[in-house]
Order: structure tokens, then sequence, then C-alpha cells
């Protein structure tokens, strides 16, 4: 495995739901030598969605990584003098709104980002939602149009949708030849050449022919304006532009197209038909040339656990070992696997590292390649390349494993809270500790699963992303870990939180015969500053009022209180709390007595400090024919939802809106009944607001088991 980083690629591929993703994976696998049969995702027999769940639904639930080779540049599908072989390692992400999670844990850990989009559908909900993630991870991309076969496809209208709608400077370095079912091939702006696929050996192969006469003036158009944006993101090559564009050579235009997309100035634009084996090699010569390697970004930055001060590791095999967990997986024969990117040094299979979330050293007991669910076992990984590992008695998403010599902690990764909750519970007392092992392990996979007990029932609660993700896991617990469980309705997980400042004091005192109790506290309680997660707690405590040590007490009280809120036991995210006076007394003060006054403060300060009930609000785009669009906007209202715009696409009406999640349970059948079944809709989970009084009086009775 020791190779030039320079031809490594860490590539994702994502899109909105169904823009091809996996097929476009799977035309990569058979080109690259990989697979020598094409699985196709309609047929259920794609090499990347291997869960029987994925084969079913047709969706990508998992992100699946897998690694090949290819050789570039080629001419004609073979390899030119100097050519080299570049070694890809590549990641499957979801396109569902409920397994966001897959593509924010990808994102993190890649270098370059393939990104599709439906010539017909263009920029979609949750191509909007990942574009958003990609750019907090800062990951430079390339546009994939695909299904240019598709009727309505059209190329450079997405291309301006792509420039409107997400803000990027999307610039086409090809054009379509042929539309629709006459799509053919492409035509190389850069190169100046009409490539033209073969039908009969799955694309494989490739005549270069003359640019259609019909497409010159747009071929010299289009390449104009793309010399054009590179002359103007390379001041070198602006000079050459302004004196004579023609002098520009190819090689100076790829060398400033690559910077500009590694610099995210320019999104270059490329396009095909996956399914119909046509522009996928194109597209990978395009990763090769525009996307960057491991030692394109310097080092990576982190902070010592000692000191707190910042340091970096460069992506080189003479640098200390650090390494990025970004996902557990349980696989059925090995046991828990995690899979890591390696970001400096060198790791053999057998040899300690450390977490430095939890301290612990762990032996690596097995280094694995993967490919889709299949591992290859590996001796060593190094530097710049993603695996997957087992041997971890405690591992969690986003721990950082570097060598004990020479500690790190990079930067983890934030994941949604869930918004949808079901209480589950064993069909058999034989099922009771099955359900507690797989809940436990599918929580460990999955940061946006959560499960709790409610306290006022005892029931379990799974929490989620949305119906689906809930209906998936369920599945799973029966699947994979023979676990049969009865499932209540789907609950909206609300939150609480403080609208303003209130002053409280809160004595707490116990006496009962010898040692007492007593904790005498004064505080000022309410919404913490915007953007602010968890307890924010200030002491301003003088002159030993309250001794030191009893002050983390206090802060430990309120942290606990936060997850039970005061009106209807639901979690609060945020507050504040500035401790300003107390006393206390030398014999019945302890540690436990003041966290026992700040947990009852908080409860009592709670009316003063006008709690409130937060709801989840769902960001919806419905697509519908023009004539149902008023049935469609009149039942939105009656759902209290607020409609935020509307467009044409394909045809079509978009209806934009937000709408509180509580009121979309059934969505899905109810649109299709208003519609005869021709219109379809995405949601996904946008902001908390304050309820309603009325939703927020029905919340608090149901939670209190009384009624309003």
């Amino acid at each position: 495995m020791a190779r030039d980083l320079k031809y490594t690629r860490n590539i994702g591929i994502a899109a909105h739901i169904d823009a091809g993703k996996t097929t476009t994976t799977e035309r990569i696998l058979f080109y690259t030598g990989r697979n020598h049969k094409m699985g196709e995702t309609h047929e259920g027999s794609s090499t990347m969605d291997w869960m029987e769940q994925e084969a079913e639904r047709g969706i990508t639930i998992q992100s699946a990584a897998t690694t090949c080779k290819w050789q570039f540049p080629t001419d004609q599908g073979k390899p030119v003098p100097g050519s080299h072989e570049y070694h890809f390692n590549i990641i499957d992400t979801p396109g569902h709104v409920d397994f966001t999670v897959e593509v924010n844990r990808s994102l993190r850990v890649l270098d370059g980002l393939v990104f599709l989009f439906s010539a017909v559908d263009g920029v979609e909900p949750q191509s909007e939602t990942n574009w958003r993630l990609a750019d907090n991870y800062k990951v430079p991309r390339m546009g994939f149009v695909n299904k240019m076969d598709r009727q309505g496809s059209d190329f450079l209208k997405v291309c301006q949708q792509i420039k409107d709608m997400l803000g990027s400077n999307a610039v086409p370095v090809v054009l379509p030849i042929g539309e629709e079912a006459d799509f053919k091939g492409v035509v190389d702006l850069i190169k100046n050449r009409a490539i033209v696929w073969h039908d009969e050996n799955y694309g494989s192969t490739f005549d270069v022919v003359e640019i259609p006469d019909s497409m010159k003036d747009d071929v010299k158009k289009f390449r104009s304006q793309l010399i054009e944006e590179v002359a103007a993101y390379d001041e070198n090559l602006l000079e050459k532009y302004m004196e004579d564009e023609d002098s520009i050579t190819e090689d100076e235009i790829h060398t400033a197209l690559r910077a500009a997309t590694l610099d995210m100035s320019i999104i270059p634009m490329f396009c095909g038909s996956s399914f119909k084996n046509k522009g996928v090699q194109f597209m990978i010569d395009g990763v090769c040339r525009y996307l960057p390697s491991p030692l394109d970004k310097e080092a990576i930055d982190g902070t010592d656990p000692d000191t707190e001060e910042p340091i970096s590791r460069k992506p080189s095999v003479d640098e200390p070992f650090s390494a990025l967990a970004f996902k557990i997986a349980t696989d059925p024969f090995v046991g828990r696997l995690a899979f890591f990117r390696t970001y400096s040094g060198h790791l053999d299979a057998g040899s300690y590292v450390l977490n430095t979330r939890s301290g612990n050293k762990e032996r690596i007991s097995r280094i694995f390649q993967m490919h889709s669910n299949k591992q290859e076992p590996v001796e060593y990984i190094e530097a710049g390349d993603i695996g997957a590992a087992v041997g971890f008695k405690d591992i969690k998403t986003g721990d950082t494993l570097c060598s004990e010599k020479a500690p790190i902690v990079l930067e983890s990764m934030k994941f949604p809270d869930p918004v949808i909750g079901i209480a589950v519970e064993p069909k058999t007392k034989a099922d009771m500790d099955k359900m507690g092992i797989a809940l436990a392990k599918l929580s460990e996979e999955d940061p946006t699963f959560q499960v709790r007990t409610d306290e006022a029932s005892g029931q379990t609660i799974i929490s989620g992303m949305g119906e689906l993700h809930l209906d998936i896991i369920v599945d799973r617990m029966r699947r994979e870990f023979k676990v049969e469980v009865n499932q209540g309705q789907p609950q909206v997980e609300y939150k609480e939180a403080f609208t303003v400042n209130a002053n409280h004091r809160e004595v707490y005192k116990k006496q009962t015969g010898g040692r007492g109790k007593f904790a005498d506290i004064v505080f000022e309680i309410g919404p913490a500053e915007e953007g602010k997660i968890g307890l924010e707690f200030v002491s301003e405590i003088k002159g030993g009022n309250v001794p030191k040590e009893y002050i983390p007490s206090i802060e430990k009280g309120f942290k606990a209180a936060m997850k039970n809120g005061p009106l209807a036991g639901y979690e609060m995210d945020a507050m504040k709390v500035v401790l300003k006076d107390g006393s206390f007394h030398p014999v019945d003060s302890d540690q436990l007595s003041f966290e026992l006054a700040a947990k009852l403060g908080y409860k009592e300060a709670a009316r003063a400090a006008k709690a409130v009930i937060l709801e989840p609000i769902m960001k919806l785009e419905v697509l519908t024919p023009e004539e149902n669009m008023g049935d469609v906007v009149g039942d939105l209202n009656r759902r209290r939802g607020t409609v935020t715009g509307m467009d044409d696409r394909a045809g079509s009406k978009v209806v934009k809106a937000f709408v509180p999640l509580s009121e979309m349970f059934g969505y899905v059948t109810a649109l299709r009944t208003l519609t005869s079944g021709r219109a379809t809709s995405t949601m996904e989970f946008d902001h908390y607001e304050p309820a309603p009084n009325n939703i927020a009086e029905e919340v608090i009775a149901k939670a209190k088991g009384t009624t309003v």
C-alpha cells in the first residue's frame, strides 16, 4: 500500500434521492475493473446497496466504502506514456433526508466530492442540504448531471440552477451531443473534440469524431466562457487571455481549473447517463484531474489534549499517527467495525493506539480495506487512506485515534437531534434482553438514533430523523438481531426553553435527626445566548458565601435538570445560569445538598422564566401539477403551514413551505389522495420554534396524563 499520495483520491458521491448515485458508483467499479458485472439498483443487485432493506426499497440507507484503481491519462481507453495508476477510496452516500447523518460523517473525512444532479429535476431539496454540508466542511467538488437520456433533460438549465439556487460558479467543461433518447456523447470543451461512446461493450470504448456542425457555435461560445472563467481566476492567464484567447494551452486550462476547483471558486460540470453507460469514464478522468489528493490539504488541525494548544499533522508517513473514526458498524462475522480516515503516520495491524476521548489504549487487532460489506485484510494503513479496524473495546463516532507518544484531538462531528420518536416493547419476555442489546448496538452505529426510557410511563422510546429512519431501525432489529417488537404511534420530539431571565432563591433543608442537609443558592436563570448549546454557567460568588468545592455540584445539578424540562419533561437544549449568592451550614452542607438545591430551583424558577414548548418545524417541498396547486396550498394552511415560495420545475409547480412536524404524519398518503397520486413531496427538519398556546397545553396535558 506504500504509494505516492499524489495519486490517491478520497471522494464521495452525493445527491438528492434517486439522482443515480449508486448506479454511477457501480459503473465506476465496472470500468476500473473492480467488478466484472454491473449491479443494478432497480434489480436489487448493486454492490454498494448490500443491506436487504436497500435491495428491497431500491434506496441507499448506509454509506458504503470501496476502493478501486484507474489508469490516467488514457486515450481511446488505453493508457498513454507517462500515465499513473490512481487509487480511489469512494464513499457512496444515501440521498434520503432521514439518513443525512451518513452524508455528514462521510463529508467530514473526504477530500473531494462528485455531486450528482438529475438532468430532469435539477437542484432538489436534499441537493441543497448536502451542498450546505459540503460548504461547512469546505469540500471541493465537481458536478455530474446524470440521466441525460431522459425526457426533459437539460444540462445547461441545471448548471444555471446551481448558480442561482446554490450560489456556486458552475462552469460546463462538456456539452451533450444529442438530446433525451438521442444522447450519445459529449464535446470536450478543453480539447475541443467530440466523443461518442459505443453501446455494445457497456460504453468501455469510444470514438473521437468531428464536432457536429449544428453545435459549432455553441461549442465556441461555451469554450470561450470556460477560458474566460479560468483566466479571471488565474492572473497569469489573464494577460495571455487579453492578448490572444487561443494562445492559452490545454495544460494551462487544466492547471488553473484544478486550482480554482480546490479553492471552490469554480465547480466543473460534466454530464452523462450512468444507466446507459455514457460519460462516466470522462467524469473519472475529471476526478483525477481536478479533485484534491490528501497532499493538497497541507495539514489537519487539532489540539493537544493536555495543554489545549493548537497542533497540526501533515499528510505524511513520517508524522505521528492520527486518524478520525467516522462510522461504527456491527458486522455479523467480525463484530464491531470502526471506519476511520488516517490523516498522518503509519499503523500496523496488532499495534496500539490512544483514543483521546476515553483516554484508553486500544489494540487494533486487524485492519481492512473495505469493498462495500466485504473486508479485505491489510497489514498496515498509512496517511491519506480510509480503512476499517476491529478490536475496539470502546469507540464512538467522531473519536480521534492517535499515537500514544504524540496525542492530538481532531475536531469531532456535530449531528442534528432526533425529531420523532416511537415507543417500542418486546413481544415476548425472551426478547427483553435481546432488545436492549440490539438498541445499544444500533445507537452506537448511528448518532442520530437515540434510546431513552420515559420516566412517567416506563416505556422505551426510540427517536430518529423521520418515519422511514425508525421503520428501518425496527426492521433491522427483526432481521439482524432477531428481536420482535410492538411499536406505538409516532410522537414528536418536542423541546423546552426559557424565554426571559428570572431571579430565584432556593433553600434546601432536611432534618432527620443527626446530620441534616442544607444548601442555599441565589441565581438568575434564563435563555442562553443566540447559537449557544448546552448549559452556560457563570459563578459570581465572592468571599466564600458558597465554598468553591460546592460550585461544580451546583453546575452539575442544573446540567442534569436540563434533561427533564419543567413543563412536560422534554429536554432543554440551552440555558444560562448566573450564580449570584448563597449560604452554607458548616456541618449540614455537602455537595449533594447543593446539587439537589439546583435541581429544585430549576423547576421552581420555570414559571417566572416563562418556559415554553418548542416544536420541530419541517422544510417541505411539494412537486405538483398546476391544477392541484390550490388544493395542496389549502391543505398546507390547514396543517399550520407557511408557504415560502412557488416555482416551476420540469412542467410542474413547486410549493415550498415550513410546516410543524406534528401536522405531517401520514402526509404522503393525504397528498396522493388530493392529487390522484400525481404529486410528490420531500421533507426535512429545519428548526425549532415555540408552539402555539393551544398545542403547548395539549402537549403538557398529555405528558401529565390529563386531558385539556
